[in-house]
């Protein structure tokens, strides 16, 4: 087998530097949400708002980069029949030792599966943390511009409820790199050199 990089630099950053920030938003979240003490409520509030600033600072680069890179295509959805095929892989096939359905290569980093998870992340739970979060910093200015029938009550639940989601789509993301890769850590490896053996 030969090594193939398969992650640009970019790549890798974009990848590294978005996980840190999630998680760090996540633990700052969840403290102003109340649910522990950790930095203090109002330490919390300003990390949290720094991180996601830099995080949208980041995805407007990321944005960029994926449309005149051309690896917005990664992102773009399988057939239906080929998303069943890598279930039934993941549920079944890998327990009987069945052969993979798919095999990574540069032009298709991503399983069908994959392409799925990624897309929901970038067009479902991505968004609502934006909006609802966006909205809950700019609570104030709610009246200026004609949202004051909104309730804060809903825009919070909405954050938390994307944040939660947020959080199982990194727990499935670790668990899935770490348990359906050639070794435990060769996905790891490839993410930090970005060679991979294609």
């Amino acid at each position: 087998m030969a090594k193939v990089l398969m992650f640009q630099a970019f790549e890798r950053f974009w990848h590294w530097s978005q996980a840190g920030l999630i998680i760090g938003m996540l633990v700052t979240g969840f403290e102003i949400h109340g649910s522990y003490q950790l930095l203090g409520w109002e330490t919390a509030v300003n990390i949290h708002v720094i991180l996601a600033w830099t995080l949208i600072g980041l995805w407007v680069f990321a944005i960029f980069w994926h449309f005149t890179s051309g690896e917005w295509k990664q992102y773009a959805p399988s057939s239906l029949d080929k998303i069943l095929m890598m279930m039934n892989y993941y549920s079944i096939g890998i327990f009987k030792g069945g052969d993979k359905p798919f095999h990574k290569t540069r032009a298709q980093k991503h399983n069908p599966l994959q392409r799925m998870a990624y897309l929901s992340l970038h067009l479902l739970i991505t968004p609502f943390i934006w909006f609802s979060g966006l909205l809950y910093l700019f609570y104030s200015s709610w009246t200026a511009w004609g949202l004051s029938a909104l309730s804060l009550e809903w825009v919070a639940l909405i954050h938390t409820a994307a944040a939660f989601a947020m959080l199982a789509f990194i727990v499935v993301h670790l668990y899935m790199a770490l348990t359906m890769s050639e070794t435990p850590l060769s996905s790891l490896k490839a993410m930090i050199t970005g060679y991979e053996e294609e």
